[in-house]
């Protein structure tokens, strides 16, 4: 199966006044093809910087990053623009909707960049909304949705441009449990259904359970891995 995901020896810095802080040392990892990955770790452990990486959001300071082959690390900064608007989909804590506009145009948003017309940004707005099952709200706005729903809106806005990665951090980190749940089982559904190489951000270990593997990141360092359970 195709790698989808793969870091050779990946290191990141920050510079802190005169200080350099290592966040990430020689890291390296791998993800299939449609595998759901999770991210584990403390506070502080360097994992959202790992999925800022896989996502193009961030450089190296040295080692590969290839996302389906591609070295995206040599890419400039035009490019790597266009590449994460091809290739990725963003899944945050905080769902970062436009409050004035329903959850259709928010869906739309990522494709107001494209060369696709208003009449098939729509179509592709109204899918992606179905997939997520707010067909029924998308003429709602935010402040008129639960934060379950805003959340939702959140994927289907991540799927409308049918990205190569799904990157998630901390999806579930505002949501009470039950609804918690029932965002972890929509993601495996995409995961399973639609092929979709996602990679989770999480502190949960009810929300890394649903992955098929773990990774556990501490102090810089992928530090063991194990399989998900699964729901």
């Amino acid at each position: 199966m195709l790698v989808m995901v793969s870091l050779q020896n990946v290191t990141k810095s920050y510079r802190r006044g005169h200080d350099s802080l290592t966040v990430l040392q020689s890291v390296s990892l791998q993800a299939r093809e449609g595998e759901f990955l999770a991210l584990m770790g403390p506070s502080g452990s360097g994992k959202t910087t790992l999925l800022n990486l896989i996502g193009g959001l961030s450089r190296p300071d040295s080692g590969e990053i290839l996302i389906a082959d591609e070295r995206i690390d040599r890419l400039s900064e035009q490019q790597l623009t266009r590449w994460r608007a091809r290739h990725v989909g963003f899944v945050f804590q905080f769902y970062n909707l436009l409050p004035v506009l329903t959850a259709e145009q928010n869906v739309e948003v990522p494709l107001l960049l494209t060369q696709l017309s208003r009449k098939d940004r729509r179509r592709r707005a109204s899918a992606s909304l179905e997939l997520v099952g707010l067909a029924d709200r998308a003429g709602h706005k935010p402040a008129e949705l639960s934060g379950g729903q805003q959340q939702r809106v959140a994927i289907a806005r991540a799927m409308v441009s049918d990205p190569t990665l799904l990157v998630c951090d901390e999806p579930t980190g505002d949501l009470d449990r039950k609804t918690a749940d029932e965002i972890l089982v929509l993601l495996q559904t995409l995961c399973r259904e639609r092929r979709k190489t996602i990679v989770l951000v999480t502190h949960d270990p009810r929300a890394a359970a649903v992955a098929e593997r773990t990774l556990h990141v501490d102090k810089g360092s992928i530090e063991r891995s194990a399989a998900g359970r699964g729901t």
